[in-house]
């Protein structure tokens, strides 16, 4: 059941991001939540704190990238809550062909419903290679 309604909610959030407003993503944040981004692109690090997620995620919406979760597992008790989401994160030129395509995997811990820290795991060259799409498109 938990399984069941973390799915809706993940992908009512992801709705959300994707159409241009990260506020459900934000309300599910903990104040001091930590999201690490692997890599060596401009997306990646650890980012502490709502606020320097809340900027992570404007630049997400700006430049226009999607998210779609294909599976969401959430498990444990609620004081210590495991969430597991693996999906896809795409973005379509002026065109509107994909430019960038990357699946992901977010590994997260949540207490009383608000996500304390997680975690992406996608191809980091990918992102990589989104730094440079973006730098060429100004």
């Amino acid at each position: 059941m938990f399984s069941w309604l973390g799915r809706r909610m993940v992908g009512r959030n992801m709705a959300a991001l994707r159409a241009g407003d990260p506020g459900p993503v934000l309300r599910m944040d903990a104040d001091d939540v930590r999201f690490f981004f692997p890599g060596d692109s401009s997306w990646s690090g650890q980012l502490d704190g709502k606020a320097e997620h809340e900027r992570w995620l404007a630049r997400f919406v700006a430049v226009g990238l999607a998210t779609e979760p294909d599976e969401v597992v959430v498990q444990g008790p609620p004081w210590r809550t495991t969430i597991c989401v693996r999906g896809r994160s795409y973005l379509r030129g002026a065109d509107g062909q994909i430019v960038y395509d990357n699946r992901y995997v977010l590994w997260g811990r949540l207490a009383w419903g608000k996500l304390k820290e997680y975690e992406a795991y996608e191809d980091t060259q990918k992102s990589r290679a989104l730094d440079d799409y973006l730098v060429g498109r100004g």
